[in-house]
């Protein structure tokens, strides 16, 4: 049997990248065969290159998109005064170039850098099958399928997008959807060379699977290797020069529809969705064999003609979306505040400041990932660094182990959920709903699960205090006679921070920056009370050493993700110009913290370009899939289908939501939201639920759909969240981290079922905010 995931292993990047290749690049096993150890090396050298170069576009990214901002507001506030005159001398006004370049950008970050993901083993693939296999087994699939998978894929895409390159070049295409009209052809060279780059690498892939299964089986693989050669450059040749390989005509009069495969093309989308299917759960890179899928039976249903035609078209679509470049963006600054230790300097200080209350632990793991989860949408690295803060503590002062691993698991989901969750920036273009909706729509059910989680957690600690005493004398800071007061005072404060960011945010102080300078006005005078009552202390008070740490870990990033999601909110920024002035505040945060380092800084932007290449590509190729399967017209048959059955809407959505839990367990929230919610869309949309516009009701169906998922993250047996727990906590038993997380998917199940039948739990925001 194949090794189960070492949880030691896992990287806490993010819950997508599970095992990462152990090898560095260009390594390769000394007893590979003598020919394929240098062509090995070359390639993984050549795609390690590709990516480190192509990571530093982040940096001209944020710069570009940051530039507009303040150029556009300074424009805005001068000429509020009347300074017209010189706001156009100081250069300051909106800019026609930003808004293409920061695209272009962003769809060069992940086609160009593909082949260098792959090399790195970060291509997302369901392997809870495929793990347990003998490696002689899993050599041999992964040798099969890239061979009659992947290969004759990234050919027929490399080849398809150098003519569609090449006619952008020739005929000097532009933009048609922006003032400045740039020319499309520098951004659109990045399919062919990120295609090839991607068909390169296949051949170490697959020299890596000959010598993992064995030199007798790699013998016989070898044997058949010129023979595959030839009849793929066969293929090819038809394909692409029919004249002067004319099988296309034979094939399609033998096997196409009018052939021995004459079969209805809604008929052909359910066997292709059976394919993909069963190939996902094989355990291949889902993102590879869509394309193939797509490539197959596009042809199959329609023309090759066409499944080109679609394969490049909705791969520029991805690559020149505004919506999705916040995706790199808004995985950057998470990453880079995690760099910072914000999270760990804020864990300390609320388990000091609640040390004399049950539970104390409960309340500092579920306030800390809430506030995580609002800076970055990762749940790998929030399980990850919760469970080394908070495991050891919570083990030495006798807590609950079951409790405990449930709420750090469960904590750590939030991420999925809060804004900016990059699922929701995801989801937003699959549902045709704005982004800043679904921001609006997930604050309150996120709040409220955190809310229903500490409640859960402190309510079991009230009936069995056992399950989370009080610290222990030794861990409990000190603190002045009035320590109530102390809590009282800062809370206090803080709460006035808040409503002075909000005010600001919705409606300004009527100067320039007042939205900023008087929330920093306001911290400097808390920061001077604390300090004069530190020094003084009038009467015996004031305030200890834990508020400062406190201060310092939850002020600064709390400040950072309310200007970032603020203006998102309110309609000052997109999600793109949010996430890039978030990422530049990160690495500013890091810099006042005395954490920032050039290496530091390029592992975040070599890390963001590995989740954001797994997370894109498969974008990409999941729109080509979706566009194949619905020009079959198999959605619309489905649809039909079970709006003739005799159920309820209200049936058939549960029916909906049980199948995305189902799935939530083996598979990830990618493929899902990327591959069944845009099968499931027009069933939705049909239904009569009540709704007064279609808007809210994907709104609505959006959160239900995000929650559902954060619930199939608590699911035993497949669940990542426990291996990443268990990887940074041995002494915890496997089996009490699945009984642990199984009591909070029942909370998750609750909240689940409130905002069903409560819909106005996501919807209202949003639409307060509209009416107001």
């Amino acid at each position: 049997m194949a090794e189960e995931v070492i949880p030691e292993e896992l990287d806490i990047t993010d819950e997508l990248i599970a095992e990462r290749r152990a090898e560095a690049p260009g390594q390769t096993p000394e007893d590979m065969t003598d020919w394929q150890r240098p062509i090995t090396a070359t390639i993984d050298v050549i795609n390690l290159w590709a990516g480190r170069i192509i990571c530093l576009l982040m940096i001209p990214l944020i710069l570009a998109i940051v530039y507009e901002v303040f150029s556009r507001n300074m424009f805005a506030v001068l000429t509020q005064n009347g300074m017209n005159a010189q706001a156009i001398a100081w250069g300051f006004g909106p800019t026609l170039w930003v808004y293409d370049v920061s695209r272009m950008l962003g769809g060069v970050l992940f086609m160009a850098a593909a082949g260098y993901a792959l090399m790195r083993g970060v291509h997302i693939r369901a392997d809870f099958l495929y793990r347990n296999w003998s490696d002689k087994t899993q050599a041999t699939v992964d040798a099969v399928l890239y061979q009659a998978f992947y290969i004759p894929a990234m050919l027929f895409f490399t080849w398809v997008s150098a003519e569609y390159w090449l006619k952008a070049f020739v005929s000097g295409e532009q933009a048609s959807d922006s003032t400045w009209a740039p020319l499309l052809w520098p951004a659109r060279l990045a399919m062919p060379v990120g295609a090839f780059l991607l068909l390169i690498q296949g051949v170490p892939e697959l020299f890596r699977a000959f010598h993992k299964m064995g030199p007798a089986r790699e013998a016989r693989f070898l044997k058949v290797l010129p023979y595959y050669a030839v009849a793929l450059g066969i293929v090819t040749g038809a394909v692409f020069f029919p004249d002067v390989v004319p099988l296309a005509d034979w094939w399609t009069s033998a096997f196409g529809r009018e052939g021995l495969l004459d079969v209805d093309k809604p008929i052909i989308g359910l066997i292709m969705l059976a394919a993909m299917l069963f190939a996902i759960f094989v355990g291949f890179p889902i993102s590879f064999t869509l394309i193939f899928l797509g490539f197959v039976f596009g042809t199959w249903g329609a023309n090759f003609k066409l499944a080109t035609f679609l394969m490049t078209l909705q791969t520029n679509s991805v690559m020149l979306s505004d919506q999705l470049v916040a995706v790199p963006l808004f995985i950057f600054m998470g990453i880079v505040m995690e760099q910072a230790g914000l999270m760990e300097r804020l864990f300390q200080a609320v388990q000091m400041m609640m040390s004399r209350t049950r539970g104390a632990l409960f309340i500092a793991v579920l306030f800390v990932s809430t506030i995580f989860a609002a800076a970055t949408g990762i749940v790998g690295a929030s399980v990850t660094i919760l469970g080394i803060m908070a495991a050891r503590t919570m083990n030495k002062s006798g807590y609950d182990v079951r409790l405990a691993a449930g709420t750090i698991t469960a904590g750590g989901t939030l991420g999925i959920l809060i804004p900016p969750s990059i699922m929701l920036i995801v989801m937003g273009p699959v549902l045709e709903v704005p982004v800043t909706d679904l921001f609006r729509a997930a604050i309150i059910p996120g709040v409220m699960l955190a809310g229903l989680y500490l409640l859960y957690a402190l309510g079991r600690c009230w009936l069995n205090p056992n399950l989370g005493p009080i610290l222990s004398p030794e861990d409990q800071p000190e603190t002045s006679r009035y320590y109530l007061l102390e809590v009282v005072l800062v809370m206090a404060s803080l709460i006035v921070l808040m409503w002075l960011i909000t005010r600001g945010i919705t409606t300004g102080y009527g100067f320039f920056f007042g939205a900023l300078i008087v929330p920093l006005a306001w911290i400097g005078v808390m920061y001077g009370v604390y300090t004069w009552l530190h020094t003084a202390k009038p009467g015996g008070f004031y305030f200890s050493d834990l508020w400062y740490e406190f201060f310092m870990g939850l002020v600064p990033p709390t400040v950072l993700i309310a200007f970032a999601l603020g203006s998102i909110l309110a309609g000052w920024a997109t999600p793109a110009e949010a996430s890039a002035c978030g990422a530049f505040g990160a690495v500013l945060l890091s810099m006042l913290y005395r954490r920032f380092t050039i290496p530091g800084l390029y592992d975040a932007l070599i890390k963001s370009l590995e989740i954001t290449v797994l997370i894109m590509f498969l974008v990409a190729a999941s729109n080509f899939f979706g566009a194949v399967f619905s020009n079959l017209g198999t959605p619309k048959m489905l649809t039909e289908l079970l709006l003739s059955l005799d159920m309820s809407p209200v049936l058939i959505l549960m029916l909906i939501m049980a199948l995305i839990f189902l799935l939530g367990w083996p598979l990830e929230w990618v493929p899902i939201v990327l591959i069944i919610v845009p099968i499931l869309i027009p069933t939705v949309t049909s239904l009569d639920l009540g709704f007064e516009n279609q808007n809210d009701l994907l709104i609505w169906f959006a959160i239900l759909v995000a929650v559902n998922l954060q619930t199939a993250w608590l699911s035993p047996p497949v669940a990542l969240s426990a291996y990443f727990l268990k990887g940074v906590v041995p002494e915890w038993d496997l089996r009490d981290i699945y009984l642990g997380m199984m009591q909070f998917m029942v909370i998750q199940l609750i909240g689940l079922i409130l905002i069903f039948v409560f819909p106005q739990i996501a919807l209202w925001l949003p639409n307060y905010i509209y009416a107001n």
